[in-house]
């Protein structure tokens, strides 16, 4: 008998060698469900974020992911920041990625 391993876990070892199958159909379920239900709607999403960041254009009413509202002026891409007009006075410098939607037309006259 050795100082760590018992004689019962010893002789059990035999009896449970045959779940190797099971295992690895274990771990097939586990990677579709992780692929389903995290990596998928993820990808999903970053692909719409993408397509909205390059049809933005001039005179566009954006949110930013701030909360502020505002028109397209100004739009660089070789730094890939936007300038938004808030008001009459005011505009704001942003990156394009800060923007999180497109607002239809006359959303600002109606706030």
């Amino acid at each position: 008998m050795s100082l760590f391993i018992s004689n019962a876990h010893a002789s059990a070892g035999t009896a449970a060698a045959g779940g190797g199958m099971e295992m690895l159909i274990m771990l097939a379920i586990f990677g579709l469900v992780f692929y389903f239900l995290i990596y998928r709607p993820q990808a999903k999403r970053v692909k719409e974020h993408k397509s909205l960041m390059s049809a933005m254009a001039k005179g566009d009413e954006v949110l930013t992911q701030g909360g502020l509202v505002g028109k397209i002026t100004k739009i660089s891409d070789d730094k890939d920041f936007i300038v938004i007009s808030l008001n009459e006075q005011a505009e704001v410098t942003v990156q394009k990625s800060a923007v999180s939607a497109v607002l239809p037309k006359g959303t600002m006259k109606s706030l």
